[in-house]
This record gives C-alpha cells, sequence and structure tokens, in this order.
C-alpha cells in the first residue's frame, strides 16, 4: 500500500505535533482509495486529552466531527496519525495492542532528531507491516 500525502498536509502534521510537546499529538486522515494507493486530502489535527508523552487516544466528540466532515466532503477515513516525541517512528508495544483497525494506516511522526521522520504502516492481529509513503509537492 502506498499513502500519497501532499507536503502542506506533512506540514500540519509536524506542526501539530511540535505544538504538543512534550506530549504525543494525534489526528485522523481521510481521503481516496484506489486499488494499492491512498491519497490523504485532508488531515484533521485533535486533541489527545491524554496529555502524555508515551501514548495518546482521541476525543469521541473530536472524531465523530471529523467522521461527519468527511462524510459531507465525499471522502472516507485512512486511518490516524500520532507523534512519538523522543523516539522512533516505529509503532510501539502499545501501539501494536492498540491497534483495531487493519485497514487502516497508522503513521508516526517521531521528533526525536532534528528532522522529524514519517513513517506508515499497516498493523493487523499483532504484525506491522511498512507502507509506502510518497510526500507530494
Amino acid at each position: 500500500m502506498t499513502i500519497r500525502l501532499k507536503q502542506t498536509d506533512y506540514n500540519i502534521i509536524v506542526s501539530h505535533a511540535r505544538a504538543g510537546l512534550p506530549c504525543e499529538a494525534c489526528g485522523l486522515i481521510a481521503g481516496t482509495v484506489e486499488g494499492e494507493i491512498k491519497t490523504v486530502k485532508k488531515v484533521y489535527p485533535l486533541e489527545n486529552p491524554d496529555h502524555s508523552p508515551e501514548h495518546f487516544s482521541i476525543a469521541p466528540k473530536e472524531q465523530l466531527a471529523a467522521i461527519r466532515d468527511m462524510r459531507s466532503l465525499g471522502i472516507s477515513p485512512l486511518g490516524n496519525f500520532h507523534s512519538h516525541p523522543a523516539s522512533p517512528a516505529r509503532p510501539s508495544a502499545e501501539d501494536i495492542r492498540l491497534a483495531y483497525d487493519p485497514k487502516a494506516s497508522y503513521l508516526i511522526l517521531s521528533l526525536a532528531e532534528e528532522h522529524p521522520v514519517l513513517k506508515a504502516f499497516q498493523i493487523e492481529s499483532g504484525i506491522v507491516t511498512p507502507q509506502t509513503l510518497e510526500i507530494l509537492s
């Protein structure tokens, strides 16, 4: 699976993650699916009500509002994103345990180094599979 993300949406994810420091930041991604290509059309930066540097959750009210907006725009939920303020861009044991949707793409942004690193994954039954991430200008 390939995830296509516009540079402007990548910038939104990075800005949201930096604004959330020292805690994890999170949100949803939505767009279209054609064959093996998911194209992100909109990023939804959401609050992490856990206010934790090691885990996140998405407030149900915000998630519902995002889903309503997706429906009004004719786009589909593609997955979510969250940041790792001090660890690599790979799913933690908790991320794997809490991954509930094998069709979702899980984007993880590491802020551990000078330059942010964003990676995408599919997680199904505890098995993590990297996805190709293309940042489009």
